[in-house]
């Protein structure tokens, strides 16, 4: 292969997205010893600026392309990249790759929305059924690298704890609505683990997650005697991971937060209920992903539920949720 001395990543968003291109950004960036930069959108640079292998972070101008994309063009282009990989797959990740001006664009095998049409090549077939991040790595099988052992190289500022160990992070709100797990489960687990296995609780969130978080704060303080740190709506997402780096579990929804956790090599007990685990599931095999036995109507994917009930939800009793994290603890320590 031609030699590469400075290649360009697209990945815009979302959270739990940018993660599971991790491994494949850092065998691009060690094993073809060339500088690299990251296109994303503007809510996820600082984000990306904790991800040592990333030389440059350019922020996609999502909202304001009309005024700002010519300068985002020049700063692109300025920079002659050898290679351009879109790990996004849609059309307007592949519009930035192609326009970036470099000598190749190697584009996703789940590439959508016509984009293949702007690639000069597409790394490796088809494959749905197995994890985002092996995916990704099909250009690195592709272009011959050695993809044999995934690592996820993030540096998040250092922060000293108060609260002792086991330290357990609970993120009871999701971006849709449908992947939320009761409300009421989250209490009865947040006061089980607190009561019964000496937990210090974290609960995190964005603002609009404050509500949510408060209920769960009120019920452990009333049931269980000790008051959680509450940190909804009070971490930006680069303080986050500093956060969740100093915690022992992680006890959520499917979310972005969880792929954040998994890639500092933090435990996550996680509920599924529309999703499919199988592909945006915590990577690696020290997890515990709890969904409802014998449904045969999930993993739908869908948006809203046909029936409107989320039984794939509300049949993951509390008590399971419990003991997946007293499991999780428990291995932790040994």
């Amino acid at each position: 292969m031609e030699q590469v001395r400075r290649v360009l990543v697209v990945k815009l968003s979302s959270l739990g997205d940018l993660f599971h291109a991790l491994p494949t950004v850092h065998i691009l960036k060690t094993q073809l010893n060339a500088e690299l930069d990251w296109v994303t959108q503007p809510e996820y640079a600082e984000l990306v600026r904790c991800f040592p292998d990333v030389s440059h972070v350019i922020a996609f101008p999502r909202k304001s392309w009309a005024t700002d994309w010519p300068g985002f063009m020049r700063d692109i282009r300025s920079r002659r990249y050898d290679l351009v990989v879109d790990l996004q797959g849609l059309l307007k990740s592949a519009v930035v790759a192609r326009f970036a001006g470099g000598k190749r664009v190697v584009g996703p095998s789940f590439f959508r929305e016509g984009s293949r049409l702007l690639y000069d090549a597409v790394a490796g077939p088809r494959n749905r059924n197995r994890h985002a991040v092996d995916e990704a790595l099909d250009v690195v099988r592709f272009l011959g690298l050695d993809a044999s052992t995934p690592q996820f190289p993030v540096r998040f500022p250092e922060r000293t704890f108060a609260e002792p160990s086991p330290r357990v992070a609970m993120i009871p709100v999701s971006r849709r609505a449908n992947k939320n797990w009761p409300l009421e489960y989250f209490c009865e687990t947040a006061v089980g683990l607190v009561r019964d296995h000496a937990a210090s609780l974290y609960l995190m969130g964005g603002p609009s997650d404050g509500d949510a978080c408060s209920v769960i704060e009120q019920t452990v303080w009333a049931q269980a005697g000790r008051r959680p740190v509450n940190l909804a709506g009070r971490t930006v997402l680069a303080e986050m991971g500093s956060w969740l780096a100093g915690m022992d579990l992680v006890v959520a929804n499917d979310s972005g937060p969880i792929h954040m956790a998994a890639a500092l090599g933090v435990p996550v007990a996680a509920v599924f209920g529309p999703t499919d685990p199988v592909r945006t599931g915590p990577y690696g095999d020290r997890h515990a992903v709890l969904v409802a036995e014998g449904l045969a109507c999930r993993p739908c994917l869908r948006r809203s539920c046909r029936e409107d009930v989320l039984e794939c939800l509300i049949s993951v009793r509390p008590q399971r949720m419990i003991e997946a994290a007293a499991r999780l603890l428990k291995e932790k320590r040994i």
